[in-house]
């Protein structure tokens, strides 16, 4: 049965959401306070990873994070505040940083990004997407023995999963990447992975999603929700009020500020996360991250991407020059024949990542709204579970039985 549907939230997860949605023959509404053309969606690395398979909250991450808390440059920065919810997701968060549940995550994790990978390459080609997307694999490349040696453990645990991974010396780096001047003693190669043009897939999805009727509200902030009865019955945003059968609430980092209305109180923070373009020829033609410095390198469509840091400070858009810094000093580290221009550190943007206590997304409906369905929390993964967590909310709607468990991705889930 066709049902009305808005959804809130224009960003990678909320269009994949009313691609599937309308192919169901639903009729479909997607609102956004933005201009749809900027945010994590857009200033992501491209990676379409199934290699990442261990959650965000791994052993050891909150340990590192509060020796770094004070080191604005730092890879990972958590700015200490006292605000309740804060404090609550980070008691959450190290709760979860344990070897326990990085063991159950990692099977969901790579069911849900393998389901996407699959479906990003089945809608390029249904639609006739021109949009740049490659399988190249990714590269971690290590310039210490302690760091190769961990993530030579990380590939282990990846084949074990049936992941196409193997480990390169110096020399079998060179052979992968022939003209590019390396620093580094080794890396581990995962040829499962792919990456994109993250704007090209967005631009293509946006205008055959207007083609096929569904109807776009950018600009427009969502202000509240008329909630009765265990129900949304409309949306009130900055210009008009919205009914609809169903809500589907994508909304990123904003996500958790919405839910409050409806008594549903959502563990979420905002990852801060920054990129800066580069249109020098770096020769790089393999996907790789940094990983000491925690940087990823996307070779996209006409371009060279360098991504990272992650910066827990609350919902703002403010560039840290430090932080800039830290990435462009990071990639003459390891490329030293790339060295990012004045130009291009100043035209730097960041994006905000919604990050669950347990580093995996709340998908599904809560018990406290039955005509709600959130699709949130990804993490660093947002783009890689993109056309996957779109497919399962539109499953979840028409009653459908769902592709990969939700189990874990329980809105409700107690941590």
């Amino acid at each position: 049965m066709s049902k009305n549907i808005i959804i809130i939230g224009g960003g990678i997860i909320g269009l994949c959401s009313a691609y599937y949605l309308q192919k169901e023959g639903h009729q479909v509404t997607i609102v956004d306070q933005s201009n749809m053309d900027a945010g994590a969606s857009y200033v992501n690395a491209g990676y379409i990873s199934p290699s990442h398979i261990i959650p965000l909250s791994a052993p050891g991450v909150m340990k590192q994070g509060l020796k770094w808390m004070f080191n604005s440059s730092s890879p990972l920065y958590i700015k200490p505040r006292l605000d309740i919810d804060f404090l609550k997701w980070t008691w959450a968060f190290n709760k979860s940083c344990n070897t326990a549940h990085v063991q159950k995550a990692i099977p969901t994790i790579k069911d849900i990004t393998l389901l996407s990978q699959k479906l990003y390459e089945d809608i390029n080609q249904a639609e006739g997407f021109h949009s740049h997307y490659e399988k190249k694999g990714l590269l971690m490349l290590c310039q210490t023995e302690k760091v190769l040696e961990h993530e030579v453990k990380t590939a282990h645990l990846a084949k074990r999963e049936g992941l196409d991974v193997v480990e390169l010396n110096a020399n079998e780096l060179k052979e992968v990447e022939p003209n590019v001047q390396l620093n580094a003693i080794g890396a581990v190669y995962f040829k499962c992975d792919s990456h994109s043009t993250p704007n090209e897939f967005m631009e293509a999805m946006k205008a055959y999603l207007k083609q096929v009727g569904v109807v776009f509200y950018s600009n427009e902030t969502v202000e509240d929700l008329e909630f009765k009865n265990g129900a949304i019955t409309a949306i009130k945003t900055n210009k008009q009020t919205l009914k609809a059968d169903e809500f589907v609430l994508a909304a990123g980092s904003w996500t958790s500020l919405l839910s409050k209305k409806i008594g549903l109180k959502l563990l979420l923070q905002a990852g801060k996360g920054y990129r800066i373009n580069s249109n020098q020829n770096t020769n790089i033609t393999v996907p790789a991250i940094l990983t000491e410095a925690k940087v990823a390198v996307t070779p996209m469509h006409g371009f060279t991407r360098f991504a990272g840091t992650m910066e827990i400070a609350g919902i703002n858009h403010t560039i840290r020059k430090e932080r800039v810094e830290a990435i462009a000093n990071a990639v003459t580290r390891y490329y030293p024949d790339v060295v990012l221009s004045s130009e291009e550190k100043s035209q730097a943007t960041c994006g905000l990542r919604p990050l669950s206590p347990d580093g995996l997304p709340y998908i599904g409906k809560s018990l406290k709204c039955n005509n709600l369905t959130i699709a949130t929390g990804h993490a660093m993964m947002g783009w890689s579970m993109g056309p996957a967590t779109g497919k399962l909310v539109s499953e979840i709607i028409s009653n459908k039985k769902t592709s990969i468990s939700l189990d874990m991705f329980h809105p409700d889930r107690i941590f």
